[in-house]
């Protein structure tokens, strides 16, 4: 039996991860979070849940006895915030994850990332691996590519996963963002509308963290954009969205400079009066809403493996039905 740490466990990626880990034979999976939500818990003879904060390294220390691999999921992810909640979580959290991994001898660490650190205003796509990152965006962005610069030179092998905008069954992040904006009369249609943006089932980010876990040697000490690699045009799956809940689609319009002005302002009140709360408008979130952003992922194919099987399509209609039983 392969014992393997599941940080995040009760998370949207974590909880979808742990659910299908546990039915793979062979594995005894140790999933840990900060609070245990009743439907992100299952019950099985190979799973365990421990509670616990994971910036206390004795925590972590406790946690990694007799592991086989860490597999790193949990982070502070949000559009903004308190630079130092970002250190502290992101950045610090992984440099204990790593030290305690180095001395129980961990024999591999998959650590889940963000395409955030390719981000710039302006449209991108067939994003690679190999491309020069541009100064971070934001302090989540920054803090991620921090951390895979600690896994990258902590000398245990490891995989570093990039999934971009997960979206499906348990989303409580992406799409119920959208939702809320709607329902708050704050979501309006930007730019020309022709932008093509990756989304991704957390079906297909699960499978190929399991890839990673059994990859050959010549994928390991690797890092992997993971997408369906078909970048959807972007309004069309919103207004489909909302269409299959019901709502009418945003008919007001504004223009991206008027936007992005406001988002500055908003971000400037969030920093300088508002205790770093994350605003209703940043500019990272205008981009992604206006911006083309599409990711090479030939390489996971390549090296992993990996092959995308549920469409955003798919995803979309397993989040909505879930997202109606959720309401009821």
């Amino acid at each position: 039996m392969r014992k393997i740490l599941i940080t995040g466990a009760t998370g949207f990626l974590g909880s979808r991860l742990v659910e299908k880990m546990s039915t793979v034979k062979g594995l005894e999976i140790l999933a840990t979070g900060r609070t245990l939500k009743t439907q992100n818990i299952f019950k099985k003879s190979n799973l365990e849940y421990v509670l616990g904060n994971l910036e206390d390294s004795k925590f972590i220390d406790s946690l990694t006895n007799g592991i086989d691999t860490i597999i790193h999921t949990a982070a502070l992810s949000s559009q903004m915030g308190n630079p130092k909640d970002f250190q502290r979580t992101n950045i610090e959290v992984t440099k204990f994850l790593l030290k305690a991994a180095k001395a129980k001898r961990v024999k591999k660490f998959i650590f889940i990332s963000s395409p955030s650190v390719y981000f710039r205003f302006k449209h991108q796509l067939e994003l690679k691996e190999s491309d020069i990152l541009p100064k971070p965006i934001n302090s989540y962005s920054y803090s991620k590519r921090e951390a895979e610069k600690l896994v990258q030179f902590s000398g245990i092998p490891y995989v570093i996963l990039r999934p971009r905008a997960l979206i499906g069954r348990g989303d409580k992040v992406i799409m119920p963002r959208i939702l809320r904006a709607h329902s708050e009369g704050r979501l309006m249609r930007m730019g020309d509308e022709s932008n093509r943006v990756d989304i991704t089932p957390v079906s297909n980010v699960v499978d190929a963290i399991i890839l990673a876990l059994d990859a050959e040697e010549k994928a390991i000490n690797q890092i992997y954009n993971i997408s369906n690699g078909k970048p959807e045009l972007l309004w069309p799956v919103l207004d489909k969205l909302l269409s299959q809940l019901s709502l009418p689609p945003p008919t007001k319009k504004i223009s991206v400079r008027l936007v992005i002005l406001i988002a500055k302002l908003m971000e400037l009140h969030a920093k300088w009066i508002n205790g770093y709360k994350e605003p209703a408008l940043t500019v990272y979130g205008v981009g992604t809403l206006t911006m083309s952003f599409g990711m090479d992922i030939s390489k996971a194919k390549r090296l992993l493996g990996y092959c995308p099987k549920q469409s955003v399509q798919e995803a979309l209609d397993e989040f909505v039905e879930w997202y109606k039983s959720e309401q009821l």
